[in-house]
């Protein structure tokens, strides 16, 4: 008898946990639905909720952390990559998941980073510039050509900033041959704005890093009602 119902809770229990997995699949894949149509993505985004067991968290209308990978992103214009979106104590009442109501969904946080690659900074870029690339927090800008009749055919060191235009690029410093002009002309003259300054959670860019790759950029949004979210995108 007790190897009978030892036998059926074991069932019970593989059952339980196929049903489990089965359900977080077809929760992420209904969540990449509505984000790529939310915001008009190209293509559907990786989403990964994680914990387990996932029954309980939807039972609960509570779920610790989930990840979506969205990739490409554009704003105004200018195209991001990388773009990655992390949510944190999510509350999404059973019953409003299944009615598609996002009023009372909230999360405590969500923090969005991206990747701006240096070719599309560069884009927008006066036409001095020549190369650029990263040095410590600044970025070092290879600069060709004349300014006011002064040769530029240097370096200069360039600070990167959030503004609420976008990301600001202005001259710190300047060597070689960019060294006989002025650095208030400089500044005047080859400052510029990359106009990427929300990434999509609603926030305001607020970390800046230079990498490799390009600029890595965070933004951090905390008590996010998703229904807001949305309302801001549209």
């Amino acid at each position: 008898m007790r190897k009978a119902l030892l036998a059926l809770l074991i069932v019970v229990a593989v059952g339980l946990v196929v049903a489990d997995r089965v359900g977080v699949r077809v929760a992420q894949d209904r969540i990449a639905q509505q984000v790529a149509a939310q915001y008009d993505l190209p293509r559907r985004p990786d989403v990964t909720i994680h914990g387990i067991p996932f029954l309980t968290q939807v039972v609960g209308g509570e779920y610790d952390h989930i990840t979506v990978d969205i990739g490409d992103w554009t704003e105004q214009g200018v195209t991001v990559s990388d773009v990655t979106v992390d949510m944190r104590g999510l509350n999404a009442p059973l019953s409003d998941v299944i009615n598609g109501d996002t009023t009372n969904m909230t999360a405590d946080t969500a923090a969005a980073s991206a990747i701006i690659p240096y070719d599309v900074i560069k884009k927008e870029a006066p036409k001095e510039v020549e190369s650029l690339g990263p040095k410590g927090n600044d970025l070092a800008v290879g600069l060709t050509g004349s300014v006011l009749g002064f040769k530029v055919n240097g370096t200069a060191v360039v600070s990167v900033k959030p503004t609420s235009k976008g990301i600001a690029i202005t001259p710190e410093s300047v060597g070689e041959g960019a060294a006989q002009m002025p650095l208030t002309l400089v500044r005047q003259q080859l400052t510029w704005v990359v106009p990427v300054k929300d990434l999509p959670i609603g926030a305001r860019i607020s970390g800046i890093q230079p990498t490799a790759g390009g600029l890595k950029v965070t933004a951090t949004a905390h008590d996010v009602n998703l229904n807001d979210l949305q309302q801001q995108q549209k």
